[in-house]
């Protein structure tokens, strides 16, 4: 059977938009239908810049791009706070659901969504794109050989990136009211994602936030960290800031083996990939050196990971149009892990960094 293309429509004209926009026509199997803003000039405005199709329509409200009849797809880059009422909206009219992180501002508000989902017969996904790049498929391969590996003991993820003084007074992430979880809801959603990713998305038993978070005047998060522990031993720590400079690290250690990666949210390009792995690693003669030494893997791909994602979307979604099959339940459960840890960092924090249990 023939793939048949997936048409977007795009609810709003954030930056974040501009790139998924353009991974949407780098997919070959998707293209642009509709872009949605509450001003009809910036709408007709964010179109001519993102080389939208002439035939693409241009709509003044997000409504009108969730009624579409031509629209299967909508992707969602709103504020995290306007979230459930757009995405419930879209899952009831039928469309299938590619929603920016983090999906909601809790765990409740995660299930609404997820739902509404499920009870119309949508596909859900999440934008957290390294999922989808070849590099994770192959670190996969590595973290899952035991002759190589062995067994996962600790893993530590940080991203962090020094925003400038605009940022820090008017970005959407430090509005209380738009995007009330700040550098945890962005920066760190993907530090989670990736301890949760190592650990084949088995859950920590619990959580407890680090010390000496730093909140902004309006009570928003802008850096902080946590420490994860599972029954069996296993470790986990991550943090994650926008007062730091840009770092994307990713360290998995095993009983043989550990893997390295220091961009592991965008690569440092975007047709290749590269991680680190020590196996059995030691010590040279007098301890000079390291024996055998760490090896590094390129992996290359054809079209950003971006596009990759939504590529995977596409298809997920042409089945479900085409085939009559069944939505992929593997994405929305890992929008729902990853919101059950971060609500589990945030009330750590707001009840003076004691221990909090993961209960799913």
């Amino acid at each position: 059977m023939a793939i048949s293309t997936i048409n977007f429509g795009i609810l709003g004209c954030a930056d974040i938009a501009r790139k998924v926009s353009r991974a949407i026509l780098l997919s070959q199997i998707a293209t642009l239908t509709a872009i949605g803003s509450r001003s009809l000039e910036k709408a007709n405005k964010f179109a001519a810049e993102n080389n939208f199709p002439a035939t693409a329509k241009v709509y003044g409200s997000y409504e009108e791009v969730v009624n579409d009849p031509n629209v299967d797809a909508v992707y969602v880059p709103l504020p995290t706070s306007l979230h459930v009422q757009w995405a419930v909206l879209a899952a009831e009219k039928k469309k299938h659901l590619l929603c920016e992180k983090p999906v909601g501002l809790n765990v409740e508000e995660v299930d609404v969504i997820l739902k509404a989902c499920e009870s119309n017969g949508v596909q859900f996904m999440d934008g957290t794109m390294w999922m989808h790049h070849p590099r994770t498929a192959k670190m996969r391969e590595f973290l899952n050989d035991e002759g190589q590996f062995g067994q996962l003991k600790s893993v530590n993820t940080c991203f962090t990136f020094a925003a400038d003084p605009n940022f820090l007074e008017n970005d959407i992430r430090v509005k209380p009211d738009l995007d009330a979880l700040g550098a945890l809801g962005d920066v760190g959603w993907y530090c989670i994602r990736g301890i949760l990713w190592a650990t084949d998305f088995e859950l920590p038993k619990s959580v407890v936030a680090l010390r000496n978070p730093v909140l902004n005047k309006a009570g928003v998060i802008i850096s902080c960290g946590a420490s994860l522990t599972w029954e069996d031993g296993k470790v986990g720590t991550f943090h994650c800031s926008f007062l730091s400079n840009l770092t994307m690290d990713l360290t998995a250690v095993g009983t043989k083996g550990t893997l390295h990666l220091h961009d592991f949210v965008i690569p440092y390009e975007e047709h290749k990939a590269s991680f680190i792995s020590a196996v059995e690693s030691g010590f040279k003669e007098l301890v000079t050196g390291w024996e055998p030494k760490p090896s590094e893997h390129t992996i290359t791909a054809d079209i950003p990971q971006e596009a990759l994602m939504v590529r995977e979307f596409s298809r997920l979604v042409g089945r479900i149009k085409n085939e009559g099959a069944k939505p992929e339940k593997k994405w929305p459960t890992l929008s729902r892990k990853t919101t059950l840890v971060l609500d589990a960092v945030k009330a750590s924090i707001e009840k003076g960094f004691e221990p909090m249990e993961i209960v799913s």
